[in-house]
């Protein structure tokens, strides 16, 4: 017959694979254990009736054990789903454990609370968009670049070679006996092709003829430019011959300064002495 109180000295006083000691407090890695604690209560092997609360892939249950059930090892644990609504979960709960210690019903609904929380904080995580952290590796990295860089060169001596064929090819180095790839040969007459329609598409400039508006304006203009020479060189033999009466007059004075003002551009003045 199974005796509780012995199972409990050989664990606390001997040896339990499920303890886990530190300096302060001793803790239980059992899965059914329901507070993580190492003690008389919480200690699932050392009580015959036992209650606790897990969850499997997004679903809680709740696990119960009794005395009548002890001699079936894989029928001891009589399992419970629990609502997702979180007060119905607390009345199955009540039900299930009416007549059972005040301890082990605080406890399972202590447990039942923080596992619902949890995975309501796994449902919003889920939602938000984060970044997904990969680990590499550095032999792998420099194996990588080797590889690029091999590749490149290969490629480019590729490259090298098929444009010293063709230049061959085109200056008849090998008379009329050729054994090349097809595909090469045509994608070097598509190139061609394109070269020769670039050329094509660049025009020569062109000039053309100005409109008959535009034309009147710029022979108007003209007209008045020459219209305003005229009329200045007139002013200014005007003003000469004006100037030389003015002196043979007045032989008595000594000097006598004119001075002209011409509008033509920027303002000037000039002055005459005599």
């Amino acid at each position: 017959m199974q005796s509780d109180e012995i199972i409990w000295q050989v664990i606390n006083n001997q040896f339990c694979s499920f303890k886990a000691k530190t300096q302060t407090e001793s803790f239980c890695r059992h899965e059914y254990n329901v507070t993580g604690q190492c003690n008389r209560q919480s200690c699932p092997l050392a009580n015959s009736r036992y209650a606790t609360v897990r969850e499997h892939d997004g679903v809680i249950y709740l696990y119960m054990k009794t005395i009548e059930r002890a001699h079936t090892p894989a029928r001891m644990w009589e399992r419970v789903k629990l609502s997702r609504n979180y007060e119905t979960a607390l009345k199955q709960i009540d039900k299930h454990l009416i007549y059972w210690p005040k301890f082990s019903i605080h406890k399972c609904k202590q447990r039942f609370t923080r596992i619902t929380q949890y995975l309501i904080r796994m449902r919003k995580l889920k939602l938000k968009t984060a970044k997904k952290l990969v680990a590499t590796s550095r032999k792998v990295d420099k194996r990588e670049k080797r590889r690029e860089a091999k590749a490149l060169v290969a490629a480019r001596l590729e490259n090298a070679v098929e444009k010293e064929l063709l230049e061959r090819l085109k200056g008849g180095t090998y008379g009329d006996i050729y054994n090349f790839p097809q595909a090469a040969f045509e994608k070097a007459l598509e190139h061609e092709e394109i070269e020769s329609e670039v050329e094509s598409e660049e025009e020569e400039p062109e000039f053309v003829e100005a409109p008959e508006d535009e034309a009147e304006l710029s022979d108007l203009e003209d007209l008045g430019s020459d219209l305003e020479e005229i009329d200045f060189e007139e002013e200014m033999e005007e003003e000469e011959k004006e100037a030389e009466v003015v002196g043979s007059g007045s032989s008595k004075s000594g000097r006598i300064e004119i001075e002209y003002e011409y509008e033509q551009g920027p303002s000037s003045r000039q002055k005459l002495k005599s």
